[in-house]
Protein backbone atom coordinates (compact mmCIF):
# COMPACT_ATOMS: atom_id res chain seq x y z
CA UNK A 1 0.00 0.00 0.00
CA UNK A 2 1.42 3.40 -0.99
CA UNK A 3 2.34 5.72 1.87
CA UNK A 4 0.25 8.90 1.89
CA UNK A 5 2.07 12.19 2.30
CA UNK A 6 1.30 13.94 5.57
CA UNK A 7 -0.61 17.16 5.00
CA UNK A 8 1.13 20.17 6.48
CA UNK A 9 -0.63 22.83 8.57
CA UNK A 10 -2.08 25.92 6.89
CA UNK A 11 -4.47 28.74 7.70
CA UNK A 12 -6.24 31.08 5.26
CA UNK A 13 -7.95 34.43 5.83
CA UNK A 14 -9.31 37.30 3.73
CA UNK A 15 -11.33 37.29 0.49
CA UNK A 16 -10.14 35.31 -2.51
CA UNK A 17 -9.02 37.63 -5.31
CA UNK A 18 -8.79 40.63 -2.95
CA UNK A 19 -6.85 40.27 0.29
CA UNK A 20 -6.47 36.51 0.59
CA UNK A 21 -3.51 35.46 2.82
CA UNK A 22 -2.40 31.94 3.62
CA UNK A 23 -0.12 30.97 6.49
CA UNK A 24 1.49 27.57 6.00
CA UNK A 25 4.22 25.34 7.33
CA UNK A 26 7.41 25.01 5.32
CA UNK A 27 9.26 21.69 5.00
CA UNK A 28 11.56 22.54 7.91
CA UNK A 29 8.71 23.64 10.17
CA UNK A 30 9.30 27.35 9.60
CA UNK A 31 6.03 29.19 8.89
CA UNK A 32 5.42 31.36 5.83
CA UNK A 33 2.81 33.77 4.50
CA UNK A 34 1.54 33.62 0.94
CA UNK A 35 -0.47 36.35 -0.81
CA UNK A 36 -0.83 38.08 -4.19
CA UNK A 37 0.56 41.55 -4.75
CA UNK A 38 -0.52 43.07 -8.08
CA UNK A 39 -1.31 39.62 -9.45
CA UNK A 40 2.11 38.28 -8.47
CA UNK A 41 2.30 35.52 -5.87
CA UNK A 42 4.56 36.46 -2.98
CA UNK A 43 5.88 34.30 -0.17
CA UNK A 44 7.65 35.61 2.91
CA UNK A 45 9.02 33.74 5.90
CA UNK A 46 7.84 34.49 9.40
CA UNK A 47 11.02 33.10 10.89
CA UNK A 48 9.27 31.11 13.63
CA UNK A 49 7.12 28.00 14.21
CA UNK A 50 4.32 29.45 16.39
CA UNK A 51 1.04 28.67 14.61
CA UNK A 52 -1.11 30.97 16.74
CA UNK A 53 1.24 33.84 16.09
CA UNK A 54 1.20 32.96 12.37
CA UNK A 55 -2.62 33.20 12.34
CA UNK A 56 -2.44 36.64 13.90
CA UNK A 57 0.17 37.77 11.37
CA UNK A 58 -1.97 36.42 8.50
CA UNK A 59 -4.96 38.43 9.75
CA UNK A 60 -2.77 41.54 10.02
CA UNK A 61 -1.41 40.95 6.52
CA UNK A 62 -4.95 40.61 5.11
CA UNK A 63 -5.89 43.91 6.77
CA UNK A 64 -2.78 45.55 5.30
CA UNK A 65 -3.72 44.38 1.80
CA UNK A 66 -7.18 45.90 2.26
CA UNK A 67 -5.41 49.23 2.88
CA UNK A 68 -3.31 48.62 -0.29
CA UNK A 69 -0.23 48.14 1.89
CA UNK A 70 2.40 45.42 1.39
CA UNK A 71 2.58 43.14 4.45
CA UNK A 72 5.99 43.21 6.13
CA UNK A 73 6.51 40.65 8.90
CA UNK A 74 8.77 41.19 11.87
CA UNK A 75 12.44 40.50 11.30
CA UNK A 76 13.25 36.87 12.10
CA UNK A 77 15.00 36.31 15.41
CA UNK A 78 18.41 34.75 15.81
CA UNK A 79 18.42 30.96 15.58
CA UNK A 80 18.59 29.41 19.04
CA UNK A 81 20.15 26.08 19.85
CA UNK A 82 16.78 24.72 20.97
CA UNK A 83 15.10 25.71 17.69
CA UNK A 84 17.89 24.18 15.62
CA UNK A 85 17.83 20.91 17.53
CA UNK A 86 14.02 20.75 17.24
CA UNK A 87 14.21 21.16 13.46
CA UNK A 88 17.03 18.61 13.16
CA UNK A 89 15.18 16.19 15.43
CA UNK A 90 12.06 16.37 13.26
CA UNK A 91 13.68 16.36 9.82
CA UNK A 92 16.90 14.34 10.06
CA UNK A 93 16.85 12.07 13.12
CA UNK A 94 13.76 10.05 12.02
CA UNK A 95 15.63 8.97 8.88
CA UNK A 96 18.32 7.24 10.96
CA UNK A 97 18.45 3.75 12.46
CA UNK A 98 17.26 3.02 15.98
CA UNK A 99 20.74 3.17 17.49
CA UNK A 100 21.49 6.57 15.91
CA UNK A 101 18.06 7.96 16.82
CA UNK A 102 18.64 7.17 20.48
CA UNK A 103 22.12 8.71 20.34
CA UNK A 104 20.70 11.87 18.74
CA UNK A 105 18.08 12.21 21.47
CA UNK A 106 20.67 11.74 24.22
CA UNK A 107 23.10 14.21 22.66
CA UNK A 108 20.40 16.83 22.02
CA UNK A 109 19.31 16.66 25.66
CA UNK A 110 22.93 16.94 26.77
CA UNK A 111 23.76 20.02 24.69
CA UNK A 112 20.47 21.78 25.48
CA UNK A 113 21.20 21.33 29.18
CA UNK A 114 24.82 22.48 28.89
CA UNK A 115 24.62 25.48 26.53
CA UNK A 116 20.95 26.36 27.11
CA UNK A 117 18.05 26.07 24.68
CA UNK A 118 17.86 29.84 24.16
CA UNK A 119 21.55 30.25 23.33
CA UNK A 120 22.11 31.99 19.99
CA UNK A 121 23.97 29.41 17.87
CA UNK A 122 26.06 32.06 16.14
CA UNK A 123 27.56 33.19 19.47
CA UNK A 124 29.13 29.81 20.33
CA UNK A 125 32.93 30.05 20.44
CA UNK A 126 36.19 28.25 21.18
CA UNK A 127 35.71 28.97 24.88
CA UNK A 128 32.38 27.11 24.82
CA UNK A 129 34.01 24.22 22.95
CA UNK A 130 36.83 23.91 25.49
CA UNK A 131 34.49 24.37 28.45
CA UNK A 132 32.32 21.46 27.26
CA UNK A 133 35.36 19.19 26.85
CA UNK A 134 36.63 20.04 30.34
CA UNK A 135 33.27 19.76 32.12
CA UNK A 136 32.22 16.58 30.30
CA UNK A 137 35.52 14.92 31.11
CA UNK A 138 35.38 16.00 34.76
CA UNK A 139 31.74 15.00 35.31
CA UNK A 140 30.55 18.56 35.99
CA UNK A 141 27.51 18.60 33.67
CA UNK A 142 24.15 18.48 35.46
CA UNK A 143 21.91 15.49 34.89
CA UNK A 144 18.13 15.47 34.60
CA UNK A 145 17.98 14.74 38.32
CA UNK A 146 19.79 16.45 41.18
CA UNK A 147 23.24 15.08 40.44
CA UNK A 148 25.71 15.30 37.57
CA UNK A 149 26.53 13.08 34.63
CA UNK A 150 29.48 10.71 35.17
CA UNK A 151 32.92 11.69 33.90
CA UNK A 152 33.76 10.18 30.51
CA UNK A 153 36.86 9.72 28.39
CA UNK A 154 37.90 11.51 25.24
CA UNK A 155 36.27 8.91 23.01
CA UNK A 156 32.79 9.67 24.33
CA UNK A 157 33.45 13.41 24.27
CA UNK A 158 34.58 13.10 20.65
CA UNK A 159 31.33 11.31 19.74
CA UNK A 160 29.27 14.06 21.38
CA UNK A 161 31.13 16.83 19.58
CA UNK A 162 30.98 15.04 16.23
CA UNK A 163 27.21 15.00 16.59
CA UNK A 164 26.85 18.75 17.21
CA UNK A 165 29.33 19.42 14.38
CA UNK A 166 27.13 17.32 12.07
CA UNK A 167 24.05 19.30 13.13
CA UNK A 168 25.79 22.63 12.47
CA UNK A 169 27.15 21.45 9.11
CA UNK A 170 23.67 20.34 8.09
CA UNK A 171 22.23 23.70 9.15
CA UNK A 172 24.68 25.54 6.85
CA UNK A 173 23.03 23.76 3.90
CA UNK A 174 19.39 23.53 5.04
CA UNK A 175 16.90 26.05 3.60
CA UNK A 176 15.62 28.53 6.17
CA UNK A 177 12.46 29.36 4.23
CA UNK A 178 13.67 32.87 3.39
CA UNK A 179 15.88 32.01 0.46
CA UNK A 180 18.87 31.47 2.73
CA UNK A 181 20.15 28.80 5.08
CA UNK A 182 19.45 28.11 8.74
CA UNK A 183 23.03 28.88 9.75
CA UNK A 184 25.53 31.04 7.86
CA UNK A 185 28.55 29.24 9.27
CA UNK A 186 29.47 26.42 11.65
CA UNK A 187 30.68 28.21 14.82
CA UNK A 188 32.77 25.17 15.81
CA UNK A 189 34.42 24.65 12.41
CA UNK A 190 38.17 24.01 12.59
CA UNK A 191 38.35 23.17 16.31
CA UNK A 192 40.36 20.11 17.33
CA UNK A 193 38.51 17.07 18.64
CA UNK A 194 39.88 15.33 21.75
CA UNK A 195 41.42 11.95 20.99
CA UNK A 196 41.84 8.89 23.17
CA UNK A 197 45.59 8.38 23.47
CA UNK A 198 45.43 4.63 24.07
CA UNK A 199 41.89 3.42 23.30
CA UNK A 200 41.01 0.09 24.89
CA UNK A 201 40.13 -2.31 22.07
CA UNK A 202 40.15 -5.81 23.45
CA UNK A 203 40.11 -8.77 21.05
CA UNK A 204 38.55 -11.92 22.50
CA UNK A 205 41.06 -14.77 22.39
CA UNK A 206 40.15 -18.09 20.81
CA UNK A 207 40.61 -19.98 24.09
CA UNK A 208 38.37 -17.45 25.86
CA UNK A 209 35.65 -17.97 23.27
CA UNK A 210 35.90 -21.74 23.69
CA UNK A 211 35.50 -21.42 27.45
CA UNK A 212 32.48 -19.14 27.09
CA UNK A 213 30.95 -21.51 24.55
CA UNK A 214 31.51 -24.43 26.93
CA UNK A 215 29.40 -22.86 29.69
CA UNK A 216 26.95 -21.00 27.45
CA UNK A 217 24.20 -23.60 27.85
CA UNK A 218 24.31 -23.16 31.63
CA UNK A 219 23.55 -19.45 31.25
CA UNK A 220 20.59 -19.55 28.84
CA UNK A 221 19.85 -21.02 25.44
CA UNK A 222 19.51 -17.49 24.01
CA UNK A 223 22.97 -16.59 25.23
CA UNK A 224 24.45 -19.63 23.50
CA UNK A 225 22.75 -18.76 20.20
CA UNK A 226 23.79 -15.10 20.42
CA UNK A 227 27.39 -16.06 21.27
CA UNK A 228 27.70 -18.34 18.24
CA UNK A 229 26.10 -15.79 15.92
CA UNK A 230 28.38 -13.03 17.21
CA UNK A 231 31.46 -15.21 16.64
CA UNK A 232 30.43 -16.49 13.23
CA UNK A 233 28.97 -13.28 11.72
CA UNK A 234 31.01 -10.56 13.42
CA UNK A 235 27.92 -8.40 13.93
CA UNK A 236 27.04 -6.20 16.88
CA UNK A 237 24.97 -7.76 19.63
CA UNK A 238 22.32 -5.08 19.03
CA UNK A 239 21.70 -6.38 15.52
CA UNK A 240 21.96 -10.03 16.56
CA UNK A 241 19.44 -9.91 19.40
CA UNK A 242 16.89 -8.18 17.13
CA UNK A 243 16.94 -10.85 14.44
CA UNK A 244 13.47 -12.08 13.41
CA UNK A 245 12.71 -15.46 11.89
CA UNK A 246 11.69 -13.62 8.73
CA UNK A 247 15.34 -12.49 8.44
CA UNK A 248 16.50 -16.09 8.16
CA UNK A 249 16.40 -17.58 4.65
CA UNK A 250 17.46 -21.18 5.14
CA UNK A 251 16.68 -22.14 1.54
CA UNK A 252 19.29 -19.73 0.22
CA UNK A 253 21.42 -19.94 3.34
CA UNK A 254 21.33 -16.20 4.08
CA UNK A 255 20.74 -13.86 7.01
CA UNK A 256 19.28 -10.43 6.41
CA UNK A 257 20.65 -7.64 8.60
CA UNK A 258 18.08 -4.86 8.63
CA UNK A 259 19.21 -1.26 8.20
CA UNK A 260 17.21 -0.08 11.22
CA UNK A 261 19.11 -2.50 13.47
CA UNK A 262 22.56 -1.59 12.15
CA UNK A 263 24.55 1.32 13.56
CA UNK A 264 25.62 2.20 10.01
CA UNK A 265 22.06 1.97 8.66
CA UNK A 266 23.30 -0.51 6.03
CA UNK A 267 21.06 -3.45 5.08
CA UNK A 268 22.93 -6.47 3.78
CA UNK A 269 22.95 -10.28 3.65
CA UNK A 270 25.55 -12.75 4.87
CA UNK A 271 25.92 -16.52 4.38
CA UNK A 272 24.87 -19.03 7.02
CA UNK A 273 27.84 -21.10 8.23
CA UNK A 274 27.64 -24.59 9.70
CA UNK A 275 27.83 -23.43 13.33
CA UNK A 276 25.22 -20.74 12.63
CA UNK A 277 22.90 -23.36 11.09
CA UNK A 278 23.26 -25.52 14.20
CA UNK A 279 22.61 -22.53 16.47
CA UNK A 280 19.48 -21.58 14.52
CA UNK A 281 18.20 -25.18 14.63
CA UNK A 282 18.80 -25.10 18.37
CA UNK A 283 16.90 -21.80 18.65
CA UNK A 284 14.05 -23.19 16.54
CA UNK A 285 13.72 -26.16 18.87
CA UNK A 286 13.63 -23.86 21.90
CA UNK A 287 11.49 -21.16 20.32
CA UNK A 288 9.40 -22.26 17.32
CA UNK A 289 8.20 -19.29 15.31
CA UNK A 290 7.73 -17.80 11.87
CA UNK A 291 7.62 -14.33 10.35
CA UNK A 292 8.09 -11.29 12.56
CA UNK A 293 8.95 -13.33 15.63
CA UNK A 294 12.22 -12.79 17.54
CA UNK A 295 14.78 -15.55 17.16
CA UNK A 296 15.89 -14.78 20.74
CA UNK A 297 12.81 -13.42 22.55
CA UNK A 298 12.73 -11.76 25.94
CA UNK A 299 12.08 -14.37 28.67
CA UNK A 300 9.02 -12.54 30.02
CA UNK A 301 7.68 -11.19 26.71
CA UNK A 302 8.11 -13.54 23.71
CA UNK A 303 6.85 -10.85 21.31
CA UNK A 304 9.93 -8.71 21.99
CA UNK A 305 13.63 -9.36 21.47
CA UNK A 306 15.87 -9.95 24.47
CA UNK A 307 17.23 -6.70 25.90
CA UNK A 308 20.80 -5.42 25.74
CA UNK A 309 20.88 -5.37 29.53
CA UNK A 310 20.08 -9.08 29.63
CA UNK A 311 22.76 -9.79 27.01
CA UNK A 312 25.31 -7.88 29.09
CA UNK A 313 24.35 -9.61 32.35
CA UNK A 314 24.49 -13.05 30.73
CA UNK A 315 27.97 -12.28 29.40
CA UNK A 316 29.21 -11.45 32.92
CA UNK A 317 27.60 -14.60 34.27
CA UNK A 318 29.28 -16.69 31.58
CA UNK A 319 32.69 -15.20 32.41
CA UNK A 320 32.29 -16.26 36.04
CA UNK A 321 31.15 -19.77 35.11
CA UNK A 322 34.08 -20.08 32.69
CA UNK A 323 36.54 -18.96 35.37
CA UNK A 324 37.78 -16.02 33.30
CA UNK A 325 39.45 -13.23 35.24
CA UNK A 326 37.51 -9.95 34.87
CA UNK A 327 39.01 -7.84 32.11
CA UNK A 328 37.88 -4.36 31.19
CA UNK A 329 36.80 -4.16 27.56
CA UNK A 330 36.13 -7.87 27.15
CA UNK A 331 32.51 -8.00 26.07
CA UNK A 332 30.31 -8.60 23.05
CA UNK A 333 32.25 -6.12 20.91
CA UNK A 334 35.48 -8.01 21.51
CA UNK A 335 33.95 -10.78 19.37
CA UNK A 336 33.52 -8.31 16.51
CA UNK A 337 37.21 -7.43 16.75
CA UNK A 338 38.07 -11.14 16.82
CA UNK A 339 36.05 -11.66 13.66
CA UNK A 340 37.90 -8.85 11.85
CA UNK A 341 41.29 -10.07 13.07
CA UNK A 342 40.62 -13.74 12.19
CA UNK A 343 39.76 -12.69 8.62
CA UNK A 344 42.70 -10.32 8.23
CA UNK A 345 43.88 -12.22 5.17
CA UNK A 346 40.61 -11.52 3.32
CA UNK A 347 40.16 -8.48 1.03
CA UNK A 348 38.73 -5.50 2.89
CA UNK A 349 35.77 -5.33 0.51
CA UNK A 350 34.79 -8.88 1.42
CA UNK A 351 35.24 -8.24 5.13
CA UNK A 352 33.11 -5.09 4.96
CA UNK A 353 30.24 -7.07 3.41
CA UNK A 354 30.53 -9.89 5.92
CA UNK A 355 30.59 -7.70 9.02
CA UNK A 356 28.43 -4.82 7.84
CA UNK A 357 31.16 -2.17 7.86
CA UNK A 358 30.74 0.75 5.46
CA UNK A 359 34.25 2.18 5.78
CA UNK A 360 37.29 -0.13 5.33
CA UNK A 361 39.41 2.39 7.23
CA UNK A 362 37.35 1.70 10.35
CA UNK A 363 38.37 -1.95 10.19
CA UNK A 364 42.05 -1.08 9.90
CA UNK A 365 42.10 1.48 12.69
CA UNK A 366 39.62 0.03 15.20
CA UNK A 367 39.04 -3.68 14.64
CA UNK A 368 41.96 -5.61 13.18
CA UNK A 369 44.64 -6.50 15.73
CA UNK A 370 47.26 -9.07 14.64
CA UNK A 371 48.44 -11.38 17.41
CA UNK A 372 51.97 -12.71 17.89
CA UNK A 373 51.22 -15.96 16.05
CA UNK A 374 50.09 -14.02 12.99
CA UNK A 375 53.20 -11.87 13.11
CA UNK A 376 55.47 -14.91 13.38
CA UNK A 377 53.64 -16.63 10.51
CA UNK A 378 54.06 -13.52 8.35
CA UNK A 379 57.82 -13.57 8.97
CA UNK A 380 57.95 -17.29 8.17
CA UNK A 381 56.19 -16.62 4.87
CA UNK A 382 58.79 -13.97 4.13
CA UNK A 383 61.65 -16.37 4.83
CA UNK A 384 60.05 -19.09 2.71
CA UNK A 385 59.67 -16.65 -0.18
CA UNK A 386 63.32 -15.57 0.18
CA UNK A 387 64.57 -19.18 0.19
CA UNK A 388 62.63 -19.94 -2.98
CA UNK A 389 64.39 -17.06 -4.74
Amino acid sequence: MARTKKKRWSYSTGERGENRVRAFEHSYGILKLEFYDGGKRTRISLGHRDREKAKQQADEAAAALTRSEIPVPDEPKDLTLGELFDIYGEEVTPQKGEYSRKHDQRAITLFKRFFGEKRNVATLSLRDWNRFIQDRGAGRIKSAGKGTLPAVGNRMIEQDLRFIMAVFNWATMADDGRGGVLLERNPFKGYSLPKEKNPLRVVLEEKEYRELLRVSGEVDWRFRVALILAHETGHRIGAIRKLQWSDIDLERGLIRWRAENEKTGYEHYTPVTGPVQEALDYARAKNPGIGETPVMPAPKNPSKAMSRHLARNWWKKAEKLAGLEPRRGRGWHSLRRKFASDLMHQPLKVLCELGGWKDPQTILTCYQHPDQDQLREALKDRRRASNQD
